[in-house]
C-alpha cells in the first residue's frame, strides 16, 4: 500500500492481529500475596500495551457510581480490565496523571478475574516497583512496575488491585469504563474473594495500562485514539463490545503477525479544547504524548475525533483539520503510520446533546471534514466509519440498527460494523512501509 494513499478498508474474514520512586514497605496487608515480580526486568522482553484506560482528573456525574471526585482513603480498588493480547509476564502502569499531590500506594496486586463477580481465579500476585512493594507517584506522574511472572491470555479479564492507605484527593481515573470494578474498605489487595469488594463502581482508578511480554508474532501495539465512540459509550456494560474490542477479537482468529490493541478513547474528548469537565481530558494532540507515542512497540495509530469539537463548540472544519494535521505530523515524526477515521452521522442528536450536534450547521462541517479525510491523502489510510454506519436512504443519519438511540453513538451492532470496516492487513503493511529507511 502506498503510504499516502487513502482507501476504504473492508475487514477481511481472516484478519491478522490477533519507575517511579519506591519509598516505604507494604503496610497493613491482610495476608501476604504471592510475590512474582522481577525487579529491574521490565525493560527486557517483547512488550506491547494490551490494555489502556487513558487517565483524567477525578470528577464524576454520580459519586455513588464513581467516587473519583472525592477520592479514596484506606480503600482498595479492584479494577477489572480486558486484555487484547496475552503473554507470560505483565507490568502495570499506576497513574497520578490527574493528581495535584503525590499519590501514596500501599500495595498493588494482580490476578485473572473470576469473570462473574469481584473474585479472582487465583491468589493475587504482588506487584513491585524497583523491588519495593509500595510507591509514591508524583503529581502528574505515572509509575511502571517491575515485570510480574503471570501468564495471561488474550481476550481475558485481569483484576488490578490498588490499595491506597491515605486520603488521595480527587482520584486519577478513566470515568467511562463500560465495565464494573469494585471497592473494598482497608487493604484487601491480597484477597482473591469477592466478599470484601462489596461496592461496584463504574470507573477505573489509578491504573492506566497493562503491558504484556507477548509472543513475537504479536508485532506491536496499535493505538485507537478517540472520544466516546472509541471509548464505547452506549455499548453493553461488561460485555467488551467497544469497536476496538471487536477488532482485538478478529486479531486473534488466525496465526501469524498480529497487533495488540490499545484503546485511548476518552468520552467527551476533543481535538482542539480542554473540556470544562475535567474527566473529559485534555485536547487529543496534547495527551497523545502520554497516551499514544510512549506505548511499547507502537506500530500504528487510528484517529477518530472531531465530532465533539463540531457538536459541542461549533468548531469549523478548517480548525478540526488543522488539529488532525498536528497529530499526523507527530505520528510521522515518530515514524508511525496514522489512519484517519471519518466522522459518523449524527443528524438528530441535538435532541439529546443540544448545541450543534446533529444540526444543519454541524452537518455541514462534518461533511467538510470527512471530504478532507477521504481526499487529502494526508493520512496513511482512511477508515470510512461514516460509510459503514450511515443510513443509505438518509446519509446524514445513522442506520437504525446501528443507532444506540441518541443518534450519535452506535449500538453494539454499530460498533461491530465499525470494526468490520478496518482492514488490519493494510495497517500491518503500512507499519512495515513506515519502518523502511
Amino acid at each position: 500500500m502506498d503510504q499516502r494513499t487513502a482507501c476504504r478498508f473492508p475487514l477481511l474474514s481472516t484478519l491478522v492481529l490477533a519507575g517511579a520512586f519506591a519509598t516505604v514497605s507494604v503496610a497493613n496487608a491482610a495476608t501476604p500475596a504471592q510475590t512474582s515480580s522481577t525487579p529491574h526486568s521490565a525493560a527486557q522482553g517483547h512488550w506491547v500495551n494490551a490494555w489502556q484506560g487513558s487517565p483524567t482528573t477525578g470528577a464524576t456525574f454520580d459519586t455513588k457510581s464513581c467516587p473519583s471526585d472525592v477520592g479514596l482513603e484506606n480503600q482498595t480498588i479492584r479494577n477489572v480490565v480486558y486484555l487484547s493480547a496475552g503473554g507470560q509476564r505483565i507490568r502495570i502502569k499506576v497513574s497520578n496523571a490527574g493528581g495535584t499531590t503525590p499519590l501514596k500506594v500501599g500495595q498493588v496486586t494482580v490476578a485473572p478475574s473470576g469473570g462473574t463477580d469481584a473474585s479472582t481465579s487465583i491468589t493475587p500476585r504482588t506487584v513491585t516497583f524497583a523491588g519495593a512493594g509500595s510507591i509514591v507517584v508524583p503529581a502528574g506522574g505515572e509509575a511502571i512496575s517491575d515485570a510480574v511472572a503471570l501468564p495471561v491470555h488474550a481476550l481475558s479479564s485481569l483484576a488490578v488491585n490498588i490499595f491506597v492507605p491515605a486520603k488521595t484527593g480527587p482520584a486519577t481515573q478513566h470515568f467511562l469504563a463500560t465495565a464494573t470494578s469494585y471497592l473494598a474498605d482497608g487493604n484487601q489487595a491480597a484477597d482473591g474473594a469477592a466478599t470484601a469488594y462489596s461496592r461496584p463502581v463504574s470507573c477505573w482508578m489509578f491504573v492506566s495500562g497493562v503491558d504484556v511480554d507477548a509472543p513475537r508474532n504479536v508485532e506491536g501495539t496499535v493505538v485507537f485514539l478517540g472520544d466516546s465512540i472509541t471509548d464505547g459509550y452506549k455499548s453493553t456494560t461488561d460485555k467488551n463490545l467497544r469497536f476496538p474490542d471487536d477488532v482485538a477479537r478478529e486479531m486473534v482468529k488466525r496465526k501469524g503477525p498480529t497487533f495488540a490493541v490499545s484503546n485511548a478513547g476518552i468520552a467527551g474528548n476533543e481535538l482542539l479544547t480542554n473540556r470544562d469537565l475535567q474527566m473529559f481530558g485534555v485536547a487529543a494532540a496534547a495527551r497523545a504524548a502520554r497516551d499514544v507515542w510512549t506505548q511499547p512497540n507502537l506500530k500504528a495509530v487510528v484517529l477518530l475525533e472531531g465530532i465533539n469539537d463540531i457538536g459541542d463548540k461549533s468548531a469549523k472544519a478548517a480548525d478540526v483539520i488543522g488539529a488532525m494535521q498536528q497529530l499526523i505530523a507527530q505520528a510521522h515524526a515518530t515514524g508511525v503510520p496514522i489512519f484517519g477515521g471519518t466522522l459518523v452521522p449524527f443528524m438528530g442528536s441535538n435532541e439529546t446533546y443540544k448545541s450543534d450536534y446533529g444540526t444543519a450547521a454541524g452537518e455541514g462541517e462534518r461533511l467538510k471534514v470527512n471530504e478532507w479525510i477521504r481526499t487529502s491523502h494526508a493520512f496513511d489510510g482512511v477508515i470510512d466509519f461514516d460509510d459503514a454506519t450511515r443510513d443509505p436512504s438518509d446519509p446524514s443519519r445513522m442506520k437504525a440498527e446501528f443507532d444506540s438511540g441518541d443518534h450519535l453513538h452506535p449500538s453494539d451492532a454499530g460498533y461491530e460494523a465499525m470494526a468490520r470496516e478496518i482492514d488490519v492487513d493494510a495497517i500491518l503493511r503500512a507499519h512495515v512501509t513506515a519502518a523502511r529507511p
